[in-house]
């Protein structure tokens, strides 16, 4: 799947049609969040001509306030127009997703999206045409108090594959996919999940660097949608203790010329050597990844057993509890699906070390430990030992620690970004760590 490749003729067209008044010419920073400058229709040309200059000194780990001044290079391809009323003019506003560039006018080291076109870019070297992404995002809705701020109430009190009137919130969600669609999505589902208030829309698999850009415009979209139907809506991993909490599993692929990568028809498990090496590079550096892959305090609430999120290091293709399942697909669907991603991820980073850690593996041939058949939530300590399963860390600190000591993950995301990402996140575990919870008043203040 490729996106369509506009001309700079082409666009100026579409918003002279289409009343379009302002354009948002988007970018993400280190940790993940999406930054925008707005300008009016009459600087097109600028924004086109790569022109467009902002002060880098003041987004989050990007440069220092002496060499300030860079550059957004927009990807034509990503040009679109959101579908929803903006003024009372009629107005529209169209959005192109840029790439960071220095005042020299060199890609910038610390732009997200340049290390994952980096890493596609390795992956092409090793002959590998594409690297396919779909992932399965999933989010909470919280009702809004009068004066539209969230609240703690949850929109419903649905589970699993539920209908009205128990799920509340399938009329939000049909007006997500509808508006998904209208910005050239394929919504391939979207349903209640287990959890109380929580909601999953699922779009087709598409290549690792569009993959990751509609994961952001997708969080604008429900975000957008939400607030318009009176809620509030989050991705936070895990904003309710006691249920289930919010992940983001990844599915991928490599492909070739000639077709999947990881598909052998002759294999047991039809998987080819290339899918088994890269499975033993994702489980070598799965701690390291994890850092990426749950960047906040608060996904670590997640990552904790019985609440179907992974908590070992282990794979299978029959049951869920490991990190890494094999979905029943094969043919061109044969994939492998990473469960320990959360909706917090910076999409760029993540999948950049998702792919390097993947070809470390094929590039040394590495074998993965044996498949985990039974359920690694009711195996004993000694039976995890024996079957050679670890444990993911279980906190913000402990990844980012394996993530410092992993050459092959720091190198996918770059040395800027790895010390800034690093820098802000033992920052903010710090400042968890001073804060002191309900939970500790509760257990220990009339106690000692």
């Amino acid at each position: 799947m490729v996106r369509k490749a506009y001309s700079k003729e082409e666009i100026k067209t579409i918003v002279a049609q289409e009343n379009v008044e302002f354009i948002r010419v988007t970018f993400t920073d280190v940790l993940g969040a999406i930054k925008n400058v707005e300008v009016p229709i009459s600087q097109l040309d600028k924004v086109l001509d790569n022109n467009l200059m902002f002060d880098g000194s003041s987004i989050e780990g990007f440069v220092r306030i002496n060499e300030s001044d860079m550059y957004l290079y927009p990807d034509l391809s990503t040009f679109m127009i959101f579908p929803w009323a903006t003024d009372s003019h009629g107005g529209k506003v169209s959005r192109l997703i840029a790439d960071v560039y220095t005042a020299d006018r060199e890609p910038f080291a610390g732009d997200p999206r340049h290390a994952l076109r980096s890493a596609l870019a390795k992956a092409k070297e090793e002959g590998f045409t594409a690297f396919n992404v779909g992932t399965e995002p999933e989010f909470f809705l919280f009702k809004l108090d009068e004066n539209g701020k969230p609240t703690m109430e949850l929109n419903d009190k649905g589970g699993y594959f539920d209908l009205a009137p128990l799920d509340m919130g399938e009329n939000v969600r049909r007006e997500i996919v509808l508006t998904l669609e209208k910005m050239n999505f394929e919504v391939e589902a979207a349903h209640h999940e287990v959890a109380e208030g929580q909601h999953e829309v699922d779009f087709k698999y598409t290549n690792a660097l569009e993959a990751a850009d509609k994961i952001q415009t997708f969080k604008l979209v429900v975000k957008t949608i939400a607030r318009k139907n009176g809620y509030y809506a989050t991705f936070m991993p895990k904003p309710v203790a006691g249920i289930n909490g919010s992940g983001m599993h990844t599915n991928m692929s490599l492909f070739t010329e000639k077709g999947n990568a990881f598909e052998d028809k002759s294999d047991e498990m039809g998987l080819s050597q290339t899918a088994y090496h890269f499975l033993g590079g994702l489980l070598a550096h799965a701690t390291a990844i994890t850092a990426l892959a749950n960047p906040t305090v608060n996904s670590y609430k997640r990552l904790t057993p019985g609440f179907e999120a992974p908590v070992y290091v282990a794979w299978s293709a029959s049951n869920r509890s490991p990190m890494i399942r094999i979905p029943a697909s094969r043919g061109q669907s044969t994939r492998l699906e990473l469960r320990i991603v959360d909706p917090t991820a910076n999409p760029y980073t993540t999948l950049a070390a998702i792919l390097m850690a993947g070809l470390d593996g094929v590039d040394r041939q590495l074998e993965p430990t044996a498949s985990v058949d039974k359920n690694i939530y009711l195996m004993d300590e000694n039976e995890r030992k024996r079957a050679g399963i670890t444990n993911l860390p279980d906190t913000l600190l402990a990844a980012v620690s394996d993530l410092a000591e992993d050459p092959i993950v720091i190198n996918a995301i770059g040395n800027h970004i790895a010390d800034k990402f690093i820098e802000a996140k033992k920052i903010e575990y710090t400042s968890y760590r001073q804060f002191v919870s309900k939970w500790e008043i509760d257990n220990y203040l009339e106690n000692y």
